[in-house]
């Protein structure tokens, strides 16, 4: 699948066909762009890399700060002032923004760093990004685990140079910049630099290494040259005394003449980024080598999952879907800048409420012992800074989503703990879970009843209920009893009267785009609305059937554009994520067919090949995973431990899981064409034995083997009788066996 990838899909505004059908229905609130980047990134990486033309929201691209409708541009054409390190990938708005340490490679005078040179021939693929600048310089980027490689081809000149600039940080748009509060640079021996800024309270080390032996090595501030052997310490830095300050090697250069520079990163000092470094290139220590590398693992990582289609573009679609899935969060173990214990630690924790629900399960599933490490590092931060994240950045005091969601991490640790993943203390976990639902909107959940907004009180309830799981499997029964009340309390969210969440604020939705989760009870939940037939006709409203088409926002919509949208209470077709697993809420009133329209409508309308070929913010990752679970006919219910099924987008598919591989065939599969019809599931068998209700059991799906689809282009009895497992309806889980 490495070959397929396309890092530049979600990069541009959103250019899709129109939609047709069921699809059109759907209204978009959020950007309609993916907001990625297409620079260097090592899987799970520490750091990446990307051309920096200052927009929003990653540094690189076209467009301005951007919240609602079609981005605005700021650009006609892709720029770049230089190189930086550290971007988001695919997320809005997170307040401050990284791209630290822009390197400029320049023929032009040193007064003219910060100017914007047109991209050309621009060629990425995972791990490596590529460019030519205008004038003439040609730049190849690698990602390691905690390094980066930076190659350029000069064109002849007698004053050719490679300037490293340690003051710069954000973005280009207004309140946009960060600016480092301290930093010391100095030269350790010619072709060797070190330095450290302190930046939104984290000190970032780099050792920088040049071979560019004939060029002189020099530190500059305010945009002159300091004596040679001079080292440079600021002590105190605000915006209104910033001056410009970094390092340069110049000198020279003949036609085609290539100058590496390789970058170690550490937040714990000058001396660990070094080590960091070495640690990256490893005996040969070239870009070539480290390339070689990088490319060896993502194509480990990329074949993990193989999809049989005779249609390049639909296995570049997913190929750079799964591509997108891996690059976060932020892998750093023994890295804690804020603790001196060894241990994981992770950052670009961003945007929970979006990766809980499909991101995570896609890491337990491929990296069982990836997500085992992830899970110590949010529980030794909850441990450290007293709550289990909703975001984290590579920033001091950054979990500041709180409006966001709750007890979402709790989802993670239940999943791992119901499937036996080793590497966790479950004794600490528990502690930390339990420690963590009464924090902020938990105080006002136990006294009350429930917390606003309501979506909290839906947050809250399920994670008292993935609490109660891992306490069951440590045979804590009295922890168990006294957490099943609260669990329950998830009702107190839920006018009776209308069968939908009560009157709230909701963080970028409406009631309707929260009331249709999938909750631990599914059973009360449609019962509470009134049974099977009054919960399928609110789905049905909600989805739009029988809607007429609706017009999406433009440019900047005005409020009144966007309060008449949202009172339409419809589903926001993946342009956003808070309802993307409501298409599954059918399968538990007996009505898998309807999933199957709903999804066939957002796999093969939302989601297409080119720069502009997502639906809205992929948001690290949680847009892609859910589309690579959709395609495989696998939609995973997070903390639950359970997968539900419809018709997969292929005909087979082979995905390696935690204790073998898990195949999927779809016998009578017909190639799909956007709007084309929709596909039912028939029949299903798991290992030749059949399955007569819509979904699988976790520790199936991870033990791997055999699931068999039958399609017809008509629906089925199938998964109409057997619904899903719902607290009030199914028997306890039989014990799990531990996993390897």
């Amino acid at each position: 699948m490495y070959d397929d990838v396309d890092p530049f899909i979600g990069t541009e505004a959103t250019a899709l066909p129109a939609p047709t059908g069921l699809a059109a229905t759907w209204w978009w609130p959020k950007p309609q762009v993916g907001n990625t980047h297409p620079g260097a990134c090592f899987p799970l990486g520490m750091v990446s890399a990307c051309a920096y033309s200052g927009a929003y929201p990653t540094g690189y691209g076209l467009y301005d700060l951007s919240t609602e409708g079609v981005p605005t541009r700021l650009h006609d054409r892709p720029l770049a002032s230089g190189f930086t390190h550290f971007q988001q990938s695919g997320t809005g708005a997170i307040r401050k923004y990284y791209n630290y340490f822009r390197v400029t490679p320049m023929i032009e005078p040193l007064d003219e760093l910060g100017r914007t040179w047109d991209l050309i021939d621009e060629h990425a693929e995972p791990g490596l990004y590529s460019a030519t600048l205008e004038n003439g310089i040609e730049a190849q980027l690698v990602a390691g685990p905690r390094s980066m490689i930076h190659r350029y081809r000069f064109p002849a000149h007698p004053n050719a140079r490679v300037v490293v600039d340690l003051s710069t940080g954000g973005l280009t748009i207004p309140y946009g910049a960060t600016v480092p509060l301290r930093a010391r640079l100095e030269s350790v021996e010619p072709g060797i630099a070190q330095g450290e800024i302190v930046v939104e309270g984290v000190p970032l080390a780099i050792y920088v290494e040049c071979d560019a032996e004939s060029w002189r090595q020099m530190l500059w501030y305010d945009r002159r040259l300091m004596p040679a052997g001079q080292r440079l310490d600021l002590d105190s830095i605000r915006p209104t005394t910033l001056r410009s300050f970094g390092l340069m090697w110049a000198g020279p250069s003949e036609e085609g003449q290539a100058v590496e520079l390789r970058i170690g990163f550490s937040l714990r000092g000058v001396e660990q980024a070094r080590t960091n470094l070495h640690a990256d290139l490893g005996e040969l220590g070239t870009f070539d080598s480290r390339l070689a590398g990088t490319r060896e693992t993502w194509r480990g990582l990329l074949d993990a999952i193989t999809v049989d289609t005779p249609h390049a573009q639909r296995r570049q679609v997913f190929a750079t879907a799964l591509y997108h899935s891996l690059i976060k969060p932020c892998f750093a173990p023994n890295e804690s800048p804020f603790w001196p214990q060894k241990g994981p630690f992770v950052f670009d924790v961003s945007t929970m409420w979006d990766i809980y629900r499909t991101q995570l399960p896609l890491l337990t599933a491929l990296l069982p012992h990836r997500a085992a490490e992830l899970a110590t590092a949010l529980l030794s931060i909850c441990e450290q800074e007293g709550n289990l994240p909703i975001g984290y950045r590579m920033a001091r005091g950054s979990d500041r989503f709180s409006r966001q969601g709750s007890a979402l991490a709790h989802t993670l640790l239940s999943d791992l703990a119901q499937l036996g993943i080793s590497g966790i203390d479950w004794d600490w976990a528990l502690v930390h879970m339990q420690t963590d639902l009464r924090r902020t909107y938990g105080e006002e959940f136990l006294l009350q009843g429930r917390a606003e907004p309501l979506s909290h009180t839906l947050d809250i309830a399920y994670g008292y209920w993935c609490t109660a799981q891992v306490a069951g499997l440590l045979g804590d029964d009295a922890l168990v009893a006294e957490y099943a009340p609260l669990a329950d309390r998830w009702r107190n969210a839920f006018d009776p009267a209308t069968g939908l969440l009560g009157a709230s604020t909701y963080y970028e939705g409406t009631r309707f785009n929260y009331s249709f989760r999938l909750l631990h009870d599914m059973a009360a939940r449609i019962a509470l609305a009134g049974g099977d037939a009054a919960f399928v006709a609110l789905l049905d409203t909600f989805f739009g059937y029988g809607a007429d088409a609706v017009v999406q926002p433009g440019e900047r919509p005005s409020p009144e554009e966007m309060a008449a949208g949202y009172g339409l209470g419809r589903f926001e077709g993946l342009n956003n994520e808070p309802d993307m697993e409501a298409p599954w809420a059918y399968h538990y009133a007996g009505r898998p067919d309807r999933t199957a329209e709903v999804v066939h409508g957002i796999v093969h309308q939302m989601f297409g090949p080119g720069r502009g070929g997502l639906p809205g913010n992929d948001d690290s990752g949680g847009l892609s995973s859910w589309f690579v679970w959709a395609c495989l006919g696998l939609f995973p219910v997070a903390g639950q431990n359970l997968f539900l099924l419809h018709p997969p987008a292929f005909a087979r598919a082979t995905m390696r899981v935690a204790r073998g591989e898990l195949t999927i065939v779809a016998e009578n599969f017909v190639e799909p064409i956007p709007g084309g019809p929709v596909q039912y599931v028939r029949s299903v068998t798991f290992d030749g034995e059949p399955v007569e209700g819509a979904w699988l059991d976790g520790c199936d799906v991870h033990r791997g083997g055999e699931l068999r689809f039958v399609l017809g282009d008509s629906p089925s009895d199938w998964g109409r009788e057997h619904r899903p497992p719902s607290l009030s309806s199914s028997p306890e889980p039989a014990p799990v066996k531990e996993a390897s």
